[in-house]
């Protein structure tokens, strides 16, 4: 049997037993996860001279009993730090036409609302949108034209008829 062979046996034998263990220390689904996780990561690092311990399973649980009370330690700090600092000023609502404009960009189809986002906020070209997307640079010019006009009729539909029908800006 190769030292994979027997890590893996390990694991079988050990891994409900260890999470059940590192879940009675956290009380938390998640933080058992990425503890029991972070054992066996270190167990596999170590697995050749931890194969011949006499329980290596007990070498587990110290390591999860290490890496519970470092969160545990981690909270406090947090905790106490945040009682010395004041509480950050509340943020401001959003604007009215932000709330307006976010609405209308959820009722775009994604393609589009992808398209708009990667252009206006990232700034990049139609070539850059159609690499990324995997599309050609018509798609990228037809998605922007029809997303501008999918916000337009959204944000004023008096103004629908008003679209601008050839504006591709192909920076």
């Amino acid at each position: 049997m190769t030292g994979t062979h027997d890590f893996d046996a390990f694991y079988r034998d050990t891994a409900r037993r260890l999470a059940r263990y590192a879940y009675g220390l956290t009380g938390d689904p998640a933080e058992t996860q990425d503890l029991v996780q972070e054992a066996y990561a270190r167990a596999w690092q170590r697995w050749r001279r931890l194969s011949a311990y006499e329980n290596p399973e007990a070498w587990l649980r110290m390591v999860v009993n290490r890496l519970a009370s470092d969160r545990w330690r981690r909270l406090g700090v947090r905790r106490a730090r945040a009682v010395l600092d004041p509480p950050p000023p509340p943020a401001p609502p959003p604007s009215e036409n932000t709330v307006l404009l976010v609405t209308a960009m959820r009722a775009l189809p994604p393609a589009h609302r992808r398209a708009l986002a990667l252009h206006y906020l990232l700034d990049r070209s139609v070539a850059e949108i159609a690499a990324e997307t995997g599309v050609a640079t018509g798609t990228v010019k037809s998605w922007l034209s029809r997303g501008r006009a999918g916000l337009a009729a959204a944000l004023d539909p008096a103004d629908a008829a008003l679209t601008v029908e050839g504006s591709t800006d192909a920076r």
